[in-house]
């Protein structure tokens, strides 16, 4: 049995990723690895956040209690959880509960993908814009699946052409859903659609975050 320091836990809608608009539960972990310039949760990064310890069973329970059947295990970094497998493991016991882990893109997930009901990803690639581009672990993209989503946040239009690059050197698309998002505030997703066009990117999916649309973009739980 292990313990986890769960910060958020709330049931909302999934703001983005393959599943935008669906119902889940979402259990939001402390920590993180990275220090991104528009990171919209470093109140959950630091290592002394507020949190409520919560065993592998516990998280599970409290999933199954809300009657939603997705799951999104979110952060700061949860891979960076000591024993995360542990409640992988007992996630998967549930054949009928549907796990995603939103990942930033430098932690590895092989050993995860094996997992009998393996959780779906959604990889970020960070980009210059973010400050941890070098941090990226490319390896990853090797173990991703049609279920499994790589999400570029973009700051500016000129990242869209690193994006194409990336996309199109690990044929990004051909192994699973490819995403970009704006960087609220700081790049009008018009302009973004408008390179989608002139450079004919069929392959390449905008999305806005609905969470921050509905609600106070600041607002937590939800």
């Amino acid at each position: 049995m292990a313990v986890f320091n769960v910060v958020e836990k709330f049931v909302s809608i999934n703001g983005e990723g393959q599943h935008a608009g669906e119902l889940a539960v979402f259990i939001r972990l402390r920590g993180c690895n990275l220090s991104c310039s528009y990171c919209d949760t470093r109140w959950a990064c630091t290592s002394d956040a507020d949190a409520t310890q919560m065993t592998e069973k516990e998280i599970v329970d409290y999933v199954k209690s809300t009657g939603v059947r997705r799951v999104t295990l979110t952060g700061g970094e949860p891979l960076m959880a000591e024993n995360i497998k542990l409640l992988l493991v007992e996630f998967a016991k549930n054949r009928d509960i549907f796990v995603e882990i939103e990942t930033n893109g430098s932690m590895p997930i092989k050993e995860y993908t094996s997992i009998g009901n393996a959780p779906a990803f959604t990889l970020d690639y960070k980009l210059a814009g973010s400050g941890m581009e070098d941090k990226m672990l490319v390896e990853n993209f090797k173990y991703l699946e049609p279920k499994d989503t790589v999400k570029f946040v973009c700051s500016s239009v000129s990242e869209l052409d690193k994006v194409c690059e990336v996309v199109d050197t690990y044929r990004l698309s051909d192994r699973c859903t490819v995403l970009i998002s704006p960087v609220f505030g700081r790049i009008e997703p018009s302009d973004m659609v408008d390179y989608l066009i002139d450079k004919k990117r069929n392959d390449i999916r905008l999305q806005l975050q609905l969470h921050k649309f509905i609600w106070d973009p600041d607002k937590r739980g939800v």
